[in-house]
């Protein structure tokens, strides 16, 4: 197994004189792990390989849309198929309205849906559709969940209870978070009180059912059944945030594991991206007709998009989509999952690493601590220089998780047992360097 970051190491170097940081999203700089971010060449099935051609197991498939595995041949001919007859028109396509009729079949929920071109872009406008919708202008969000890097989103909570937000990034005035207002996920009490303090004013509450950027955190079904009853009762829309969730831990998203347990459950907008654009740049958000109609150009709600509804990214979805309703995929791919997850934990307990782990579907995530978080608070005391070691010693025997302590894993359902075997072996070994 080889070590030599070498060519990885030049690209970087060029990369950093020319892309802020030499990435063109935070985390892929490596900073929180330290060491070479690995410049990938090519992916196959459940393969990354880097520029020194060395090969990885991927645990992180483009942070989640690659459910099938890298380059699943259906999906590559599809995407062929639509870039040999256009790669955008700015104009309809029957291609988008088969996507958007597939979606709505799979998530009751929803009656209408907008196509668009990320998870950010999706999220921003669900809020923008939720306060046109309210005539309302704050809205709650809970710490540790990411919904993308629009202003009002940037905030973290403040000290005290229902404190409004302050901004976590630079450029985001103080008058643009203003209305978010920051819980803790999983406290029924900060709720209650953000309800009876500000029910009339609040437009939505946007959740993560399960948080895939504190790594992996669900949220209870006793929260989520009093998050649906408290926005009915104060006429706030619930949002699902479902870009990470949705057509990833179960057919029907995450609204579907909840259902389960809620009789009647759905929230009143669901927002999505990744598994539905199959790896291209694709998101939407979705709900009720009545309030969906309240978009332009019907409605006074404005929203557009140069690429919303792309053809080829919408024929690589509409395929991925058509793949992953084949009988028995979702129950394959949770069976790998758990057990890479409790294989994972078997590997840790042997060499007396304390640790938890949890999974939905083809979603996991672990901690280095022995009971589950429920909370942000909680997932940040883990010891980062821990997760590093491990990270780098999976990494050096050609395992590839997120490089970050907070990020959720993924199993695609390229990934063989052998794969999960070999993944075991590296973190047997790994696990003794802690």
């Amino acid at each position: 197994m080889t070590h030599n970051t070498d060519l990885n190491a030049k690209l970087f170097e060029r990369a950093r004189r020319v892309i802020p940081g030499g990435v063109n999203s935070p985390v892929r700089a490596f900073k929180a792990v330290g060491g070479t971010p690995r410049f990938i060449q090519r992916a196959q099935g459940a393969y990354l390989w880097d520029a020194n051609g060395q090969r990885y197991i991927d645990y992180i498939g483009s942070w989640g849309p690659m459910i099938l595995g890298h380059g699943h041949p259906a999906v590559v001919e599809a995407v062929q198929q639509a870039v040999l007859q256009g790669f955008s028109f700015g104009a309809p396509t029957e291609r988008e309205v088969e996507l958007a009729e597939e979606i709505l079949r799979l998530l009751p929920s929803m009656e209408m849906v907008r196509l668009v071109s990320s998870g950010t872009e999706a999220a921003m406008s669900a809020i923008r559709l939720a306060r046109g919708a309210t005539a309302r202008s704050k809205l709650i969000k809970f710490e540790g969940c990411y919904h993308g890097h629009a202003d009002a989103l940037l905030v973290k909570a403040g000290s005290g209870l229902a404190t409004f937000g302050n901004a976590t990034s630079a450029g985001v005035p103080p008058e643009v978070v203003q209305h978010t207002l920051v819980l803790e996920y999983n406290n029924l009490e900060q709720l209650e009180a953000a309800f009876a303090l500000h029910g009339p004013e609040l437009a939505c509450l946007m959740i993560e059912p399960i948080a895939g950027n504190m790594n992996f955190v669900r949220a209870t079904v006793p929260f989520v059944k009093r998050c649906r009853e408290l926005c009915s009762q104060h006429g706030a829309l619930l949002v699902f945030d479902e870009v990470m969730t949705g057509f990833r831990v179960a057919l029907g998203g995450a609204q579907s594991v909840y259902a389960r347990d809620i009789p009647g459950f759905e929230p009143d907008l669901t927002v999505m991206g990744k598994v539905i654009g199959g790896g291209m740049p694709l998101a939407a958000f979705g709900g009720k007709r009545a309030v969906m109609e309240l978009m332009a150009p019907i409605g006074p709600v404005y929203q557009a998009g140069t690429l919303s509804g792309n053809p080829v990214a919408t024929a690589c979805g509409l395929e991925t989509l058509r793949q992953i309703q084949q009988p028995g995929f979702f129950e394959a791919l949770s069976r790998k999952t758990r057990s890479l997850v409790d294989g994972f934990q078997a590997a840790a307990a042997a060499q007396g690493v304390p640790f938890s782990a949890d999974c939905q579907g083809g979603m996991f995530g672990f901690f280095l601590f022995q009971d589950l978080p429920q909370n942000y608070a909680t997932v940040m005391t883990t010891n980062s220089q821990r997760f590093n070691t491990l990270f780098h010693g999976l990494l050096d025997r050609g395992v590839y998780i997120a490089p970050a302590l907070y990020e959720a894993g993924f199993v695609s359902a390229a990934h063989t047992e052998d794969d999960i075997a070999q993944t075991l072996g590296a973190a047997a070994e790994a696990f003794r360097l802690l």
